[in-house]
């Protein structure tokens, strides 16, 4: 097998092509052991059937690709070479955007995984193109995060995201009889619209395909719903007050609050320079924000329920942040402030003739609390069990969310050696990827840089738990055995 006659056969053309074509990865080659190449070896009689059309089915595929895993292999290591993929250095986060938003079975012990051979991993699909924009070799969005594309969860009346976004225009409508409400807006936009036009530098880290998920070069998913602020400010005087909600996209760490989907609700007013000073419109935004928190929160208005905190977003200037005063501890509400000259220049108006005020609020956070939803994969759950629990009313009757279980959970330990430029957030990707919401965290345990050759080490826990059955060892072995094939292929990790 490890022969140059097996590596010039029918198996070698097909590898070389998938190459050039990029549907295959190569990772770095510690070594091909014999009992790789005896397991390999089994597998030749599927490949041979799948590659002459006898057997398309998914088996065979898979022995398609193991067995060109093992091609590669032996190639790397006659030639010696290592070919790895590596992730852009990562700068620490800043903010661009508004905030974001047991068992009594034993608990598997986790287990720790020694280093290993590479093997070729297939790369995620590349559409042609998404909601009217192309791809290029940019794209990074996976299968799992453009699966949630549509789904539309704040259109749904007994949805607790579209109940609370029922909520947030009820107070609106009340208030401001001539707010505009839009929430069909495409999810993808350019990068002029999402970054350029809000002040955010070209260098900013949260340009970053480590923490954004690019269609190509000048097209992402939006990462706020900021991103369409300016196209609404063009229509001034047209429309003067406005919000708008949807769906939202940002590479980030697993837990319980943190989901690659979520939603956020962008509000704006804006007013003629000559009826308003710059200090009646931040009073007025006050006003109006304190009333919609506690419109949410059944609170009454007043330094013992709520303050005010300086903070610091590039579209606004001076910016706020407003906390509540909720279940005996303050609590971040939402992000604010006087929208930022040069913004609304971006838009085409001039700031000496017009101004206003934008606040930002995830929906997810704030629904949990009121809810009581514990775990943000809740919220795309199609088990009735949750679903059942809220209809259209919800709000009103302050329905409080009832655990129905919660099943074992199968931990798994990833250790490595990390290449340069090397990010937790990519990670992260590839076990969500995989695992979907059948991954409950990812925690990093330890990290390390070793005395004499410098090179960082990092362990993280990987937490498997579904919220509706309780998950095998074997199922999640299987997943798990994908994620560090790919972590090797497509970080340049070296698992230890």
């Amino acid at each position: 097998m490890g022969s140059p006659a097996f590596a010039s056969g029918g198996q070698a053309p097909m590898v070389a092509a998938a190459l050039s074509r990029g549907t295959l990865r190569l990772a770095p080659v510690a070594r091909v052991t014999q009992q790789r190449v005896a397991a390999v070896s089994s597998l030749v009689g599927a490949e041979k059937k799948f590659v002459s059309g006898v057997d398309s089915s998914s088996a065979g595929l898979a022995a398609h690709h193991l067995v060109a895993g093992a091609v590669l292999a032996v190639a790397a290591r006659t030639s010696g070479k290592r070919t790895v993929r590596r992730a852009a250095a990562r700068q620490p986060a800043m903010v661009t955007g508004w905030p974001a938003a047991s068992s009594h079975r034993a608990v598997a012990k986790p287990q720790n995984l020694t280093a290993r051979q590479a093997t070729a991993v297939a790369a995620p699909p590349r559409p042609i193109e998404l909601h009217g924009f192309k791809s290029d070799a940019k794209y990074n969005i996976p299968e799992s995060v453009k699966a949630k594309l549509g789904k539309d969860l704040i259109l749904n009346p007994k949805h607790p995201l579209g109940i609370l976004w029922s909520a947030v225009q009820n107070y609106f409508k009340e208030n401001d009889a001539g707010c505009k409400f839009f929430d069909r807006e495409k999810p993808v936009v350019t990068t002029q619209e999402c970054f350029d036009n809000l002040r955010v530098a070209p260098d900013h880290p949260s340009r970053s395909p480590s923490d954004t998920y690019y269609v190509n070069t000048e097209a992402v998913l939006r990462t706020h719903t900021s991103a369409h602020q300016c196209s609404f400010l063009r229509q001034y005087p047209e429309i003067k007050s406005f919000l708008c909600a949807g769906d939202v996209y940002r590479r980030d760490e697993i837990d319980a609050s943190h989901y690659p989907c979520f939603h956020q609700c962008e509000g704006v007013r804006l007013f003629d320079r000559s009826a308003m000073t710059p200090e009646e419109v931040k009073e007025d935004l006050k006003k109006t924000l304190e009333g919609l928190a506690a419109h949410l929160f059944n609170l009454k208005t007043g330094e013992k329920t709520m303050r005010w905190l300086d903070d610091y977003f590039p579209f606004t200037d001076p910016s706020l942040e407003l906390e509540i005063f909720y279940n005996d501890d303050w609590m971040e509400v939402l992000g604010c402030g006087v929208i930022h000259h040069d913004v609304l220049r971006n838009a085409g108006l001039d700031p000496e003739k017009v101004h206003g005020w934008a606040f930002g609020l995830g929906l997810e956070r704030l629904a949990m609390v009121l809810f009581g939803i514990p775990d943000i994969r809740l919220f795309w759950s199609d088990d009735p069990r949750f679903s059942q629990q809220f209809d259209a009313d919800s709000f009103t009757k302050k329905t409080v969310y009832k655990q129905f279980s919660k099943y074992p959970p199968v931990m798994k330990d990833i250790s490595m050696w990390l290449p340069e430029g090397f990010s937790d957030n990519d990670l992260c990707e590839i076990i969500r990827d995989e695992g979907g919401d059948q991954v409950e965290k990812v925690t990093l345990q330890d990290e390390f840089v070793h005395p004499k050759t410098k090179r960082a080490s990092k362990m993280f826990r990987v937490t498997w738990r579904d919220m509706s059955r309780t998950l095998t060892n074997e199922e999640v072995n299987a997943k798990h055995e994908t994620v560090l094939q790919r972590v090797v292929a497509e970080l340049g990790v070296e698992l230890r």
